[in-house]
């Protein structure tokens, strides 16, 4: 069983997160962090074998530090934050680090198929879609799509109420376009994601590690 604790656990994302743990067959729930909760990350560190992190950017660092120095491995789905910072950390850290920017299969694949349009359509600028409140922007979906892209890429950032999680690039060329979009409907739509981290993380190669393309392809 791969004991798993939450940060942010209170959390629109993080109470999807709890329910995902907790109906896995090889995992099991070992503690919920949360200012809203009365508790913190060091009071479950202690239980856990992976942390899996949806906090807020000024806080996400530091947790994963923590984690580290606690030897505890760390799944990371916040967004906002300097992920580079965590290379400071060394080549052979206590624990690893896993950090994507979307872990809805669909938005892998659009991300995909993204950077292998751009390499044969002349301009593209990325349009995204969040609910009113998600802090940062523009998405770290967008900013890992467009760094994927060919070119430089525009994005666009919309928040409005209705909105989950949603992504169009647009490409054009010469008489012709094409739009690639993925909505996320509900929070669901992430948990085969993240619970698939959660039983990899333990087994990188190196860290940090970003993006779950590297864990399906």
């Amino acid at each position: 069983m791969i004991r798993v604790a939450v940060a942010g656990a209170a959390g629109r994302m993080g109470l999807a997160v709890v329910a995902a743990v907790e109906g896995a067959d090889d995992m099991q729930l070992t503690g919920t962090a949360d200012p809203a909760l009365g508790t913190t990350l060091a009071d479950v560190l202690g239980d856990a074998d992976v942390v899996v992190d949806f906090t807020r950017p000024d806080t996400a660092l530091g947790n994963a530090l923590a984690c580290l120095q606690a030897g505890v491995h760390v799944v990371i789905g916040t967004t906002g934050f300097d992920v580079d910072a965590l290379r400071d950390v060394g080549p052979h850290p206590p624990a690893n680090v896993f950090v994507a920017p979307n872990f809805a299969i669909s938005a892998v694949l659009m991300m995909r198929f993204a950077a292998e349009a751009s390499k044969h359509m002349a301009k593209a600028e990325i349009v995204e879609l969040h609910h009113d409140g998600k802090i940062d922007a523009p998405s770290g979906t967008a900013k890992r799509t467009a760094q994927l892209m060919e070119g430089e890429v525009p994005i666009h950032s919309v928040r409005l109420p209705g909105f989950v999680a949603h992504q169009e690039v647009i490409l054009g060329d010469v008489g012709q376009s094409l739009t690639i979009r993925q909505d996320s409907y509900t929070r669901e739509s992430f948990m085969p994601g993240v619970l698939l981290a959660v039983r990899r993380v333990g087994e990188l190669d190196e860290s940090p590690v970003i993006g779950l393309e590297q864990l399906l392809f």
